[in-house]
């Protein structure tokens, strides 16, 4: 096992669904969103984690393929607009779509295969999506064919965490969608527009479903998320020391000689870099090492960054050095330091970094 690990709480990720299922009331579906290695956890290998959920979402038809081998027999959907490949997944593993292009349901229409659609409505995201004079349309032609059913209709929130106003628009252009939408089609199962942010801050008696995505592995959405969920983070990040020198007056540490020191210095090697997901713009920030903080200097490298540790005593190879550890350093510290979000922090630490799971086997 490489010294570099992620330490993932698989109990902190059962805590953080049972409080978002009280929070949005026993009778909505969860619809955990497990795209992208569930964040980067990988909770999505972990079929004890995702078993007794009866739908999970993900972006790509590779996750679904994925899921199904290990054994996930619920229902899957593909949120993300298919291409053709995403198609015959979703015919031969028994794969939701979501559908928002017209090209696409033509397609569907001459394969003749049974396939369960979520129709996407467009409603201000600006991305994909049917927009409303298009319903009518898709409705009819879906209607005339036997092999389409509709199981679901959805759309996704822009600013559900910064604009009231906007979001409540959305909400009513939704809500006329799918009115239209309920002419044509009765037995629609999943109803569902939120995620982390919508969640926590509109609803909708239309709904039935939620798609919690960040909150699930603990971290905020937004600021102020903590104070209206008790969640706990589910993800640590940690690696080891594996050299230790002292640098003189003058000398340097890494590429561009970035950092040179104005006096004696002692400095760790730590084996985590940016081909593990560790930025470059990481410089200046701080890790946590033996009780203290200490700061990562010079050039971050592909396999490695350096730490300045001359004020902490006995600091000797293999002592632990948590990147974050949700107290000491958190992962919104982190990803505050990168000018980014702690969603793409934690998504993009590469597989080339371990997950070690408590209660559970490793991957």
């Amino acid at each position: 096992m490489r010294s570099t690990v992620m330490q993932i709480d698989l109990d902190a990720f059962k805590h953080n669904m049972q409080e978002i299922q009280k929070y949005v009331g026993e009778n909505i579906t969860l619809m955990p969103v497990i795209k992208a290695n569930a964040y980067g956890t990988y909770i999505n290998t972990k079929l004890e984690a995702i078993k007794n959920y009866k739908i999970v979402a993900v972006a790509i038809a590779d996750e679904a393929t994925y899921l199904r081998n290990i054994g996930y027999t619920g229902e899957i959907l593909i949120l993300n607009q298919p291409d053709v490949n995403d198609i015959e997944v979703a015919t031969k593993q028994n794969v939701s779509l979501g559908l928002s292009n017209l090209e696409c349901l033509n397609t569907l229409i001459s394969k003749e295969n049974e396939v369960n659609v979520h129709l996407e409505l467009e409603t201000g995201m600006g991305r994909t999506g049917i927009k409303i004079q298009d319903l009518e349309t898709f409705c009819f032609l879906i209607s005339k064919n036997p092999f389409i059913k509709v199981q679901g209709v959805y759309t996704h929130f822009a600013v559900a965490d910064t604009d009231e106003a906007y979001t409540n628009l959305q909400i009513e252009k939704f809500n006329e969608g799918l009115k239209i939408i309920q002419k044509y089609f009765k037995d629609i199962k999943y109803i569902h527009h939120s995620a982390s942010n919508g969640i926590l801050n509109f609803k909708n008696s239309k709904c039935n479903t939620v798609r919690p995505g960040i909150i699930m592995y603990g971290y905020e959405s937004y600021d102020g998320v903590y104070k209206k969920l008790d969640l706990k983070p589910v993800a640590k990040l940690k690696s080891r020391i594996n050299f230790v020198k002292i640098l003189e007056k003058d000398e340097s540490v890494s590429y561009g000689r970035l950092f040179i020191a104005d006096k004696t210095t002692k400095v760790a090697t730590v084996p985590i870099g940016y081909a593990d997901g560790i930025r470059r713009s990481m410089t200046g920030a701080k890790v946590y090492v033996k009780g203290q903080k200490a700061e990562i200097i010079g050039r971050v490298c592909m396999d490695s960054f350096m730490i300045d540790v001359t004020n902490i005593e006995d600091i000797q190879v293999g002592d632990e050095v948590y990147i974050w550890d949700n107290e000491n350093i958190t992962l919104d510290e982190v990803a505050k330091k990168c000018d980014t979000i702690n969603y793409e922090i934690l998504s993009c630490i590469s597989n080339r970094v371990p997950r070690v799971f408590e209660g559970g086997l490793d991957v």
